[in-house]
């Protein structure tokens, strides 16, 4: 008998008898977890509640939906085979999903499925489990998630499981909200020295339902310690709301001016060095925008990395442009700055005609890509938009850029020299002409990229470069013909200045304002904040 016990077949049956046993073991675990889910399905509303209990008990990843759906009224069952679903309405009856497994079951009329039942104590315990599933997540954004909703919605049955998240937590920002919901919480408590406290955490918190709570508590507790402690608890709170209210203006005018230097500083270069008035600028950016647009719909299915290939396309695309206008027209009229306006003006009609030929006469729509949508909260009273934010690195970018081209490339010592004393530099051998068409396709490149800018700000369309020529040249007088330091202040400024006048004065007032500004400023200093040097500037 022993030998038959210790027979090697016999062994390999029981090791492989051992282990699908083994294999089988989780078996029960999800038979289990489809049972918690079907025992939602019961007229008991206390065994619905141990249900609750028991699915959430499971750790399954499902469980979070589920409660969720039976919270907001989407949890049903099938009259056929009492089945537990997930509904979503549609029209003329409910799309169907497998609460148990996920798995799609189609459509069917509204007769057919049966809503799971719920009252206010159940409501309460869902409230509850799922505050502390959200709550004991891995995922840090998910339990912030957690208790940002938890903000002014903690009941008694709650609060403890706050407490001990709190107890757990390590992630700063996620304590923080998880006192504030405490707190406020315990602005409703009985005892007026926990309310004390409670006002205490709360004194210059930023959250909207924080002072919404603190103006109730002012109303209720009229002429009191407690209202007295809650008034200056909200003085400190509006001053911070007033704080970051201007700190998100001074944003935006940084943003505003962002986009006007990059407009302004191609016009820079190319009225600093040739003396041209370029009235055509605008249109050079209009061509980036549209650069932009064209080649999204070359890109359908990559529009994430579309700007990256928009960018040196809309440069080239607007330079090649511009040298072809210098060497077409404005090579003929230098020393005529009458003329060489009234032409530009004539050029800038002709690119609005050729876009609404060929491309559209309506404008067009320019997709964001996802990395540029959304903003960056920095607290509940600021956050900076993502496009906003980027375009003004990219403005930093390209102004650092075009600094080292004009202080390290031979490009940049004749575009200095040519600047400075035209006549001088021809006598040195250095093409005048060349330069003067290097310059200005230079200058419209860097016209296009700002029109790529734009695109992710604003409407494309034929007319885009109007609204944008005369606040490049505002920004260009300003700081200075041919100086891009001054490009770079002026832009700022005006920026800035434009968006914090625009509350009290209004848009348009605003613009006003800045550009009387500018003519009165320009009379005490006809060449700008920083001036240029050399002779051709003397002259």
């Amino acid at each position: 008998m022993d030998g038959i016990r210790n027979h090697p077949v016999l062994f390999l049956l029981r090791r492989m008898f051992a282990l699908l046993v083994l294999c089988a073991l989780p078996l029960p675990a999800l038979a289990g977890f489809d049972e918690a889910v079907q025992a939602l399905n019961v007229k008991s509303f206390s065994k619905k509640a141990d249900a609750i209990i028991a699915l959430a008990d499971t750790g399954n990843e499902r469980v979070t939906g589920i409660l969720q759906a039976m919270l907001d009224s989407r949890l049903f069952y099938r009259k056929s085979d009492r089945r537990v679903v997930i509904v979503e309405k549609i029209d003329g009856g409910y799309r169907l999903t497998d609460a148990a497994t996920g798995e799609a079951l189609g459509e069917t009329g509204r007769r057919a499925v049966k809503k799971v039942r719920i009252n206010n104590k159940l409501r309460g315990l869902l409230r509850n489990t799922l505050a502390r599933l959200s709550l004991s997540s891995k995922d840090a954004e998910i339990r912030h998630a957690a208790a940002k909703v938890m903000l002014g919605n903690v009941s008694a049955a709650t609060k403890p499981v706050l407490t001990a998240a709190l107890a757990k937590e390590t992630e700063s920002d996620i304590r923080e909200l998880l006192e504030t919901a405490l707190a406020l919480s315990d602005l409703g408590s009985e005892d007026p020295a926990m309310r004390l406290r409670a006002i205490e955490v709360l004194d210059g918190n930023l959250e909207p339902e924080v002072r919404n709570r603190l103006n109730r508590l002012l109303e209720e507790e009229a002429d009191t310690e407690l209202a007295e402690v809650a008034r200056q608890a909200i003085k400190n709170i509006e001053f911070k709301l007033k704080f970051y209210s201007f700190m998100e203006t001074v944003f935006f005018g940084l943003s505003l001016g962002s986009v006007l230097l990059l407009a302004a500083i191609g016009l820079a270069i190319t009225f600093g060095v040739m003396g041209v008035i370029n009235m055509a600028h605008g249109e050079l950016i209009m061509l980036g925008a549209y650069t932009t647009y064209m080649v999204q719909l070359l890109m359908p299915n990559h529009i994430e990395w579309s700007i990256m290939v928009a960018i040196p396309a809309a440069f080239i695309v607007s330079g090649l442009f511009g040298i072809a206008i210098e060497r077409g027209i404005i090579r003929f009229l230098y020393g005529r700055p009458l003329e060489t306006l009234l032409a530009t003006f004539g050029v800038s009609l002709l690119l609005q005609q050729l876009v609404r030929t060929t491309v559209s006469a309506q404008n067009v729509t320019v997709e964001n890509p996802a990395w540029l949508s959304g903003s960056l909260e920095i607290n509940a009273a600021l956050s900076l938009t993502y496009n906003r934010l980027y375009i003004l690195l990219f403005c930093m970018l390209v102004f650092f850029a075009l600094m080292l081209i004009l202080k390290k490339t031979s490009l940049g010592l004749q575009v200095r020299a040519v600047a400075q004393n035209r006549a001088m530099a021809r006598a040195m051998g250095i093409r005048s002409k060349w330069v003067d068409a290097m310059t200005f396709g230079l200058g419209s490149g860097i016209a296009g990229v700002a029109g790529v800018a734009l695109s992710q700000l604003t409407n494309v369309g034929p007319n885009m470069g109007q609204a944008y020529i005369i606040d490049s040249f505002m920004v260009v007088v300003f700081g200075g013909v041919g100086n891009l330091w001054g490009a770079l202040v002026g832009a700022m400024s005006l920026g800035v200045a434009n968006k914090i006048l625009e509350p009290w004065a209004g848009a348009v007032l605003a613009k006003i304002l800045v550009l009387v500004f500018i003519i009165l400023f320009i009379q005490k200093r006809p060449r700008g904040l920083f001036p240029q040097k050399g002779r051709s500037a003397e002259n």
